[in-house]
């Protein structure tokens, strides 16, 4: 039993201070110590979306394909626009702003088509992903690649005949590289098939040439 060091009034246990008095008393029960949650960690940041690194990717891909530039200058160019540049995506179309030009991606099929000036094969539908509407020092590509259930063989007859002068290469597993100049413009047709489809490339490219000429 404990008394109060000031009065001598009998104290409950554990009381901290006086009944009649006030005063306060050694020993009391300590007030617990409250420590506050530790707060949630922010969530981890979403990893950019990976359609400008397609589009880049698919810069590389043509002008190397086409030899329009060296392969030392693609990658410098690769290297820029990867570290230079402002990137836009309003609903799966992206639109990136380099120190070089400009770059496009559109989910569009219209639009792409339009852009393009190269008939789509009947029938073919675009695969997502895979387009580009690019204008780079001069030079304006527009690549798409589309894919089919039709024959490899039919699609190269369909551009053979839309491109009668133009350069053929044919390998003995189907791929067929159709490479046409007749329009002032660079104008490549890649048909290769893919897992029971026939995957189509094409890209078309116009304006100013390294080496200083233009269409």
């Amino acid at each position: 039993m404990a008394f109060c060091n000031s009065c001598g009034e009998r104290l409950e246990s554990g009381a901290r201070f006086c009944a009649k008095c006030g005063a306060a008393q050694p020993g009391g029960a300590a007030t617990p110590v409250v420590t506050p949650a530790a707060p949630s960690p922010a969530p981890a940041a979403q990893p950019q979306s990976s359609s400008a690194l397609k589009i880049i990717l698919i810069i590389v891909a043509v002008f190397i394909g086409l030899g329009v530039l060296g392969a030392g200058t693609v990658a410098f160019i690769g290297w820029r626009i990867a570290h230079h540049t402002r990137i836009t995506d309003k609903d799966g179309n992206v639109r990136v702003e380099s120190p070089f030009g400009t770059i496009e991606s559109s989910t569009n099929a219209d639009d792409t088509a339009r852009n393009l000036g190269v008939e789509v094969y009947p029938g073919a539908t675009m695969r997502k992903g895979n387009s580009a509407n690019i204008t780079i020092a001069g030079m304006h590509t527009v690549s798409a690649e589309y894919e089919t259930d039709d024959a490899a063989d039919k699609v190269a007859d369909f551009y053979r005949a839309k491109f009668p002068n133009a350069n053929v290469t044919a390998t003995d597993q189907g791929h067929t590289t159709i490479v046409s100049t007749d329009q002032k413009n660079f104008i490549t047709v890649n048909i290769e098939p893919t897992d029971g489809k026939t995957v189509i490339h094409i890209a078309n490219v116009s304006g100013k040439r390294m080496g200083g000429t233009s269409n």
